[in-house]
């Protein structure tokens, strides 16, 4: 659990990405990664945000999208253990979010921060707050500006200049002692240089990022044991990516990209709590529209050469197409060249490669779950039901099962678990990526292996741990995890872009524990430590992405850490 006060003591150091600072910041386990990105428990951002309800499963760091800023959160529960029944898609780690409101305010209240640090570092917010017993508003307004936006591959940035502006309202409307009403408006803007290092000084790669969200959320009691949840949404983010407009100036190869994530649905479930029972069912019915257009070109001659020389360096002149004329200019063909690539190479003659593409992914899911009380122990049983239309057609039936257990005495709380779960693929560029492998693309020209659609993956995951209280001053939290993966997600980073693919490796197997030791809130004093360590093993063959990632057998992922 993380409130707004333990919010307001954490640094952040990631310009507009607040939230995944606070959630790196406050939990065991999760690893940093770069440009704001963080690795739950051991996987490539497999994590979930569901805000007053709506879920989002869809990347929400800066360079994919846009953040829920954390002057609009009033508090946070992060589950990295075993995920409950009603949560699906990414489920490493699910963080609801509950957002600040003015309802039963009954005055005026807000705050206005400011801040400047290094690297041209400007940041600025604001929060205001009003309401009554019938009705509440809040609402942030919030800006950054850096010269050092996104991390950069030299010391000293260059060409890393970027702003956000991010604008959230949330209004609640109190209709019955029975019926309450809320509404989410948020709309954010992420505009970035992509920044160089010594060799590309004359690059001026850009990208946008536009995103909007309206989530209505309705609850009726209908008796002080049952409640009724409904929360309808859509999202939109647009992620345009711009080259430089002398392309040559990017180098070895120059991109651009118009990429859409439309996302629309219903959650709904209904709570029932009687005698030692405390029983929800529901459903998240939701459609993805997804739109991609993207170019690529190679601009370095010595990327893909089609003659070496004797130390195995590119040689020859630029008008030589085939690998069989190397031998008359006392040359010896490449053995790595890609003749898939020489169409767009342009500095061979070649052209733009250009690509277009739409697609829906429907989603169903169906869940069940009940928290049972005996006593001191609590089971926690439910069962899910995922069916998913999208480039593949796949069902999924995921039991889960959860065993915590009170020892009164010696403030001890012990824990297991297991859960089957239904891992999604990501949406982010997932229309090209699926179509690049052996057959497609015009027999594969950019030499990816992955030979059909990405299909969606099945893990079997399980948890153990405890929580002690030491004295009455001091927490202490910890679990070991092992996940074992069919159709294990990762992502593919093209080149020194901000554009990334999805691929699957055929499987993983990933263990580790994670853990917290904090103090309570002494005299507005409070202090805390998080740690984690983990293996990630990933076994090839890989499928999707753009280029191909060569990979003998089991491997270690790093991670970026």
């Amino acid at each position: 659990d993380v409130d707004r006060n333990l919010i307001l003591r954490m640094p952040s150091v990631n310009p507009a990405g607040g939230l995944s600072d606070a959630i790196t910041f406050g939990t065991g386990g999760v690893a940093a990664d770069g440009n704001g990105l963080f690795h739950p428990l051991g996987d490539h951002a497999q994590s979930s945000m569901v805000i007053d309800g709506q879920p989002i499963s869809d990347q929400q760091s800066k360079v994919f999208s846009t953040q829920l800023p954390t002057s609009a959160i009033e508090s946070m529960e992060v589950i990295t253990g075993t995920p409950g029944a009603e949560f699906g898609d990414k489920s490493s780690l699910i963080a609801q979010i509950t957002t600040r409101s003015g309802l039963g305010a009954g005055k005026l209240f807000g705050n206005v921060d400011t801040s400047y640090g290094s690297f041209g570092t400007v940041t600025s917010g604001i929060g205001l707050g009003w309401g009554n017993n019938k009705f509440g508003n809040f609402l942030a307004l919030d800006g950054t500006r850096s010269g050092r936006f996104l991390d950069t591959p030299e010391l000293a940035p260059i060409h890393d200049k970027g702003n956000n502006q991010s604008l959230f309202d949330r209004l609640d409307f109190d209709l019955t002692p029975r019926d309450v009403l809320h509404l989410n408006l948020f709309a954010a803007r992420n505009w970035i240089q992509i920044p160089n290092d010594y060799d590309q000084l004359s690059q001026d790669q850009k990208q946008r990022v536009l995103t909007w969200n309206i989530a209505p959320g309705y609850q009726h009691t209908f008796s002080p044991r049952v409640l009724l949840t409904v929360n309808p949404y859509i999202r939109k983010d647009q992620f345009i990516y711009y080259p430089s407009a002398n392309v040559f100036a990017d180098t070895p190869a120059t991109q651009s990209q118009d990429r859409h994530l439309l996302n629309y649905g219903l959650r709904s479930d209904v709570s029932l709590t009687e005698g030692r029972h405390n029983l929800k069912a529901g459903i998240d019915l939701k459609q993805t529209r997804l739109y991609e257009e993207f170019a690529l070109g190679i601009t370095d001659p010595t990327f893909n050469p089609v003659c070496v020389d004797a130390s195995g360096s590119a040689a020859g002149p630029s008008t030589v197409a085939d690998p069989n004329a190397c031998a008359g200019l006392g040359l010896t063909a490449n053995p790595s060249f890609s003749p898939g690539l020489l169409p767009y190479d342009l500095t061979r003659a070649g052209s733009l490669f250009h690509f277009q593409g739409s697609a829906n992914v429907n989603q169903y899911a169906f869940y069940v779950q009940d928290a049972i009380t005996f006593g001191n122990l609590l089971v926690n049983v439910g069962l899910r039901a995922d069916v998913y239309r999208g480039l593949v057609s796949d069902n999924g039936i995921e039991p889960r099962l959860g065993l915590s257990y009170n020892v009164k005495k010696t403030g001890t709380v012990l824990r297991a678990a297991y859960a089957r779960t239904f891992e999604t693929p990501y949406n982010e560029n997932l229309i090209l990526s699926s179509a690049t492998g052996t057959g497609g693309l015009a027999q594969n020209v950019f030499g990816a292996s992955g030979v059909a659609p990405l299909h969606p993956g099945r893990r079997n995951q399980f948890n153990t741990g405890l929580q002690q209280s030491v004295g009455k001053w001091l927490l202490v939290d910890a679990d070991y995890f092992w996940k074992y993966t069919q159709n294990a997600y990762d992502f593919s980073t093209l080149l020194n872009s901000t554009i990334t693919f999805p691929i699957a490796w055929q499987k993983s197997k990933l263990d580790g524990v994670t853990g917290r030791v904090s103090t309570v809130d002494i005299h507005g004093f409070q202090a805390y430590v998080t740690f984690g360590h983990n293996r990630a093993r990933y076994f090839p063959p890989e499928a999707g992405g753009l280029l191909n990632i060569d990979a003998a057998g089991v491997f270690r992922i790093d991670h970026d850490q």
